[in-house]
């Protein structure tokens, strides 16, 4: 039995592997589409003034919008996430052009930070889902990290997530891209890799370099970034034509929209327009809040008066129209009794709403002693 030495000098060395080259580019998959299957469309001033909430001072054309998504390594923004993979969208003379730039290891992060500048510089306008949140500070993070400079002047954004919500948030209430690929487009994804394991399976490719298992990750930022494309076509549409929209809730959603813009005329064209009994009620006291709004008491009052006559508007259309009579149009003894009927309507119904009958029963008696104590 040879000593603990000789068995020492007996195993092998462990083969090295050789070591990686320095990496001189970032994998780069490029696509064109025809005008038949995606094309942007080009959107007026006003139009975007209503989307964002903000006068651009001018409208857009569809050349100069980049649409962009990333993949990245988690779903913080802190200091180890990374954007591996960049995906861009942009209108050409020829075509939808869909680039994707992903880094098959760390030291290649420079080479798509560089397209992904190029891209911000070539064109004024940038599209995103969530981008205001998320892509856009971490991309500008991850510039830091490598002492790349970032851009002087951005372009301007426009983040779908935010604009979305307001539109579909009220029928859907879950607003991601696939939800509405499904829901406002009718596309269902097929075998398409959840954004949750998107992590995971880059850091499995990290592991054994096997390729392949990146296919699904880009097929994934491929969709999302065609979808941007078609949600961005739909929402324009929408704000512009409201009333084409397809479902009463949106139609709603898109007069809060306009009356929080301070379009009270767009508003009532909207909220007339919802006759679906989920949402008529709250249309008509919306309407009635324009003009309440918009100092026409006498039209306020008539539209409260319609909803209490057929019983509707709830408690509130008693409190609204009791204001309105003591405070716009100083008649207390009809306030008073639109008080008295409110106080009815709580006590029948047994409303659960018992901040509503304490303000009616406050009201009431203070209008009592206003008109005299009768």
């Amino acid at each position: 039995m040879g000593s603990l030495g000789d068995k020492l000098r007996a195993i092998k060395p462990i083969a090295k592997s050789p070591p990686r080259p320095a990496a001189t580019s970032c994998m780069t998959r490029e696509e064109l589409l025809p005008l038949s299957q995606l094309s942007i469309d080009n959107i007026s001033r006003d139009t975007l003034k209503m989307m964002l909430g903000t006068d651009p001072g001018h409208g857009i054309l569809a050349r100069d919008i980049l649409f962009l998504d990333t993949e990245t390594t988690g779903l913080s923004r802190g200091v180890g996430t990374l954007a591996f993979l960049v995906g861009v969208g942009f209108l050409t003379e020829n075509g939808f052009a869909l680039e994707q730039y992903l880094m098959r290891d760390y030291d290649e992060e420079p080479f798509v930070l560089a397209h992904v500048l190029r891209h911000l510089s070539a064109r004024p306008v940038l599209v995103t889902y969530n981008g205001t949140t998320f892509d856009m500070p971490l991309l500008i993070n991850r510039l830091v990290m490598n002492r790349i400079q970032a851009p002087e002047q951005m372009p301007f954004h426009i983040d779908l997530l935010h604009v979305a919500r307001r539109v579909y948030k009220l029928r859907l209430q879950r607003c991601s891209l696939s939800t509405l690929e499904s829901e406002v487009f009718g596309i269902q994804r097929v075998d398409d890799l959840p954004g949750a394991q998107v992590p995971e399976r880059y850091f499995r490719y990290l592991a054994t370099r096997d390729e392949t298992l990146l296919t699904d990750i880009l097929d994934h930022n491929r969709q999302d970034i065609l979808s941007m494309g078609r949600l961005l076509n739909e929402l324009s549409d929408l704000h512009l034509r409201p009333l084409s929209a397809r479902h009463h809730a949106e139609i709603y959603s898109l007069g809060r929209v306009f009356e929080r813009r301070g379009e009270s005329g767009r508003a009532r064209q909207c909220y007339r327009a919802v006759n679906n009994s989920q949402f008529a009620d709250l249309a008509a006291v919306r309407i009635a809040e324009t003009y309440r709004k918009e100092k026409d008491p006498q039209r306020a009052a008539a539209v409260y008066e319609g909803l209490i006559a057929a019983g509707k508007g709830g408690a509130h259309a008693y409190i609204a129209l009791a204001k309105l009579y003591e405070f716009r149009l100083k008649q207390p003894a009809r306030a008073l009794e639109v008080a008295r009927g409110g106080m009815l309507y709580c006590l029948e119904t047994l409303s659960e709403d018992g901040r509503a009958l304490a303000d009616l029963k406050y009201r009431h008696a203070r209008l009592l002693k206003k008109n005299g104590g009768i």
